[in-house]
């Protein structure tokens, strides 16, 4: 298995938290869960024209090989084939907007075929990207064409509301309430709350949800030596119940299956 994620330079960065590249060409297949983080990206497959897309109880499907999957507030099923090799992006919350015009609440949840969305353009980037001969230049690839893409066609207010959700994300990590920083921003917090989840695809209230579950899965992943009810608190749950009902809403699992749980990465978990 191979993975590799690379930090683009300015202005790229202004939008997009990272780059990344996975190669397993033994991959197995199979269901992984893909937990929210509150975050959109891109995917790409490289090996075959298709991604493949997972219910409950369905056979999986064919969808498209290029596309923008929306910021999630519950967990995704995806199939491990897909990884034999994979490229994407992940943005930064209200980063996705410098690059697309629709609002991301209509990505939320789902996923939108890249090529409706930019056309022959979305074509012109995967060959691209399956012509590169390594990982590196792959990524190279794909970073050049986004920035290239950004300064040719900003989209019409896109960097001031970015800065909203930066000093709101900013006030929502030190601990403020959404209502304290709706009057920070100068709008009623109807309004407020309208434009981020607009541009980030989720309401205030609940990304605060996801990051508080982000927070106790990356101390799960590390291994952290707590008792239940001290991780709930240190996570800002109200208590050991609270933390459960809402590991459970987000990830599908109790905290035990978690941790016992085969995992790649912190937010993949295979599904047996």
């Amino acid at each position: 298995m191979l993975y590799l994620e690379h930090k683009p330079a300015p202005p790229l960065d202004a939008a997009v938290q990272a780059l990344w590249y996975a190669r397993d060409c033994d991959a197995p297949g199979g269901r992984q869960l893909v937990l929210p983080t509150g975050r959109a990206q891109f995917v790409i497959s490289l090996a075959r024209e298709f991604l493949l897309d997972c219910s409950e109880h369905v056979a999986p499907q064919r969808g498209p090989a290029a596309r923008v999957v929306g910021a999630r507030s519950v967990y995704e099923l995806i199939d491990a084939s897909d990884l034999k090799d994979l490229i994407g992006v992940v943005f930064h919350p209200g980063g996705l907007p410098l690059l697309v015009r629709e609002r991301m609440d209509a990505f939320t949840n789902g996923f939108a075929d890249l090529e409706a969305l930019w056309g022959a353009a979305a074509r012109r980037l995967r060959e691209r990207l399956r012509e590169a001969p390594e990982p590196v230049s792959r990524l190279c690839c794909l970073e050049r064409f986004l920035r290239e893409r950004m300064m040719a066609g900003p989209v019409r207010g896109a960097a001031e509301r970015g800065a909203m959700v930066a000093y709101a994300l900013r006030r929502f990590q030190a601990g403020a309430a959404v209502g304290e920083v709706a009057r920070g921003t100068g709008w009623s917090e109807r309004r407020f709350s309208q434009v981020f989840r607009e541009d980030t695809g989720l309401t205030p209230a609940v990304w605060r949800r996801v990051q508080r579950f982000q927070r106790a899965i990356k101390q799960l992943h590390a291994g952290a030596a707590m008792r239940w009810e001290e991780l709930a608190l240190d996570c800002g749950f109200y208590d050991q119940s609270h933390f459960a009902n809402e590991f459970r809403a987000f990830s599908g699992m109790d905290t035990t299956t978690y941790v016992a749980a085969a995992r790649p990465w912190a937010n993949h978990v295979r599904a047996e």
